[in-house]
């Protein structure tokens, strides 16, 4: 009895994992889809995410209100404030991660931001728990950031004020830091799919002003329609739902396995669909990566009972 009450409790954790896991893979897709875009419809990187934002947060409302999940929400002040919020934190990370990218370059940028979600998801986790980290998550950040400093390469050559977009990316990952560490209960009415498709389209208005002055034409073309469509859909829409149910049933210390993941993703996208090669230190920043999520994730050594 003991025994399979063990095995019922972790179902759950490893439920959300693998939600986790599918976000990853499919963020993983986000830059192409979105250096695809930008290049076909000549927008530049804040009109790219305003479009992102916007798409995946009318797919995931239009899917609220398919549901039902609409009808029930309070209209009340607790309820804007939730949606307001979220839409701040993701404009902020979408906006400071390309301000960033333009105050340095797209090397350093995601470099920075990379390296540090880890951190501040690791620690802000261990300090919300009033507990430090545990061998096993220290060890699996360390190994994380060796890996990502090899995978994503160092940004020797990056030019402009670095230390104003370290800042600035830094401000980026602590924005997403925020939305992974949110343990607040859903309130009553408004589940955890309508607020992040609420808070999508909250975020998209807010880079909207930003957006349309950089230049937000469209060509009506089926491959820029489709470009738009596929970055609101799977790399946004699917991915942040999926992320969101698998922190609330897994944790935010497992989150970082989706972190992970992304940059992993796009870096193995980029070898198979353009053709780009690896050397051997992203060869050994890519196991890096992978042990590191191997060593967050294996299953705790137990004792069986008889």
């Amino acid at each position: 009895m003991p025994a399979r009450s063990s095995l019922a409790a972790a179902r759950v954790p490893r439920s959300g994992t693998a939600l986790l896991i599918l976000a990853g893979l499919l963020w993983g897709t986000g830059g192409l889809a979105g250096s695809l875009l930008a290049s076909r419809a000549g927008l530049q990187p804040v009109a790219v995410a305003a479009y992102r934002l916007l798409a995946g947060g009318a797919l995931i409302t239009a899917y609220a209100a398919a549901t039902g999940r609409l009808r029930p929400v309070p209209r009340t002040r607790a309820t804007a404030a939730r949606v307001a919020a979220s839409g701040l934190l993701l404009a902020l990370f979408q906006a400071a991660y390309f301000a960033a990218v333009q105050t340095t370059s797209v090397g350093l940028a995601t470099l920075t931001t990379m390296v540090a979600v880890p951190v501040l998801v690791t620690g802000g986790s261990a300090a919300l728990d009033r507990r430090p980290p545990t061998p096993r998550a220290a060890g699996s950040v360390v190994v994380a950031l060796g890996g990502l400093v090899l995978l994503l390469g160092s940004p020797t050559g990056a030019g402009g004020n670095q230390a104003a977009g370290a800042g600035l990316a830094l401000l980026a990952a602590a924005g997403f830091a925020a939305l992974t560490l949110d343990r607040r209960a859903p309130l009553p009415g408004l589940d955890r799919v309508t607020v992040t498709g609420l808070g999508f389209l909250t975020g998209g208005l807010l880079l909207l002003p930003a957006g349309l002055l950089s230049g937000m034409g469209l060509p009506l073309r089926a491959d820029t329609v489709g470009t738009v469509v596929f970055l609101g859909l799977v790399p946004t829409a699917v991915a942040y739902t999926g992320y969101f149910a698998g922190l609330h049933r897994a944790g935010p210390a497992a989150g970082v396995v989706a972190v992970l993941l992304e940059p992993l993703t796009a870096t193995l996208l980029a070898v198979l669909l353009r053709h780009e090669r690896l050397d051997g230190a992203q060869v050994l920043g890519a196991v890096l990566v992978l042990v590191s999520i191997g060593i967050q994730h294996a299953p705790a050594r137990t004792t069986s009972a008889t």
